[in-house]
């Protein structure tokens, strides 16, 4: 991976100098311009232990479950998952030099810049590859079209999972989470049960409890209060709407509304994938 974290950083910067071209979002809609072919420096896709190619990307609202799907795909399938938002909280607390700067802009909802997520990306596919891994699932990048257009220039995305879900949903989830202070375990204390009106089905999830040991030590992330999740929302409809319209005109996405927690989505969306037919693969992922 080391090739594709060089040439991610030089696409970065080719596009920063406006040395390639870069799609934007007007008022009057949606405006796409294909980006420039490079084709001599198109990579093969990473070849996977299973021997089957898999470089995913993973879109949907802050709070959708994006990181959560994405682990137990990327556990089924033997490639790394790879989640922006964790990039960016490990160096939060890494107190290094952008910490300050990062906790800002996490804080107040907003977008960190393409330069700094780039940079932290690439750091964690060097790390990658010095372990030996291949292929990923990307969870939180691209989430502009600007971004998807660099990543569209150093590599082959065969597939974007777009995950949808009922934005009243989305509110009691994000609000509901919770981080174990001392192993670092991810839980949901929301109970979301809303009837079904005007010809929509009725939807229930269950909330994902800690065991007995984490049950005292649960925080609330500084980013999930009410108003930081609304800004999140507002800004994932104005930015990264049009990156599933990107990759839709590729012929890449795949639109997956969850029907319900855990229990009812991830059979249904290992069917979409084409991974539900064995048994054995599901409960490895459990």
């Amino acid at each position: 991976m080391a090739v594709l974290k060089g040439l991610l950083l030089a696409r970065a910067s080719m596009v920063a100098r406006g040395l390639c071209s870069s799609s934007s979002t007007v008022s009057s809609g949606f405006e796409l311009r294909s980006a420039p072919s490079f084709a001599s420096k198109q990579l093969p896709l990473q070849r996977s232990p299973t021997g089957r190619n898999y470089q995913w990307v993973f879109l949907g609202c802050p709070g959708v479950g994006k990181g959560t799907y994405a682990s137990r795909l990327s556990n089924l399938i033997g490639v790394p998952h790879i989640a922006t938002g964790d990039l960016v909280r490990d160096e939060l607390a890494s107190s290094g030099p952008l910490s300050s700067q990062l906790a800002e802009i996490v804080n107040q909802g907003k977008l960190v810049s393409d330069e700094i997520i780039i940079d932290l990306l690439a750091k964690r596919l060097e790390a990658g590859e010095a372990k030996g891994e291949t292929g990923f699932i990307l969870d939180g990048f691209p989430r502009t079209v600007r971004q998807a257009e660099i990543l569209e220039g150093v590599t082959d995305i065969d597939l974007v999972v777009n995950l949808k879900l009922r934005e009243e949903a989305l509110l009691a989830k994000c609000l509901g989470r919770r981080i174990c202070s001392q192993c670092g375990g991810n839980y949901n204390i929301a109970s979301i049960d809303i009837k079904g009106e005007n010809g929509q089905p009725g939807m229930y999830m269950a909330p994902l409890l800690p065991p007995p040991q984490c049950a005292s030590k649960l925080i609330t992330r500084s980013d999930d209060t009410e108003e930081v999740v609304k800004e999140r929302l507002r800004v994932y409809d104005e930015l990264t709407k049009p990156v599933e319209e990107f990759y839709r005109l590729r012929g890449k996405l795949l639109e997956f509304d969850l029907p319900g927690g855990i229990p009812e989505s991830w059979p249904k969306l290992l069917q979409a994938l084409n991974l539900g037919d064995n048994d054995d693969k599901r409960s490895a992922a459990a």
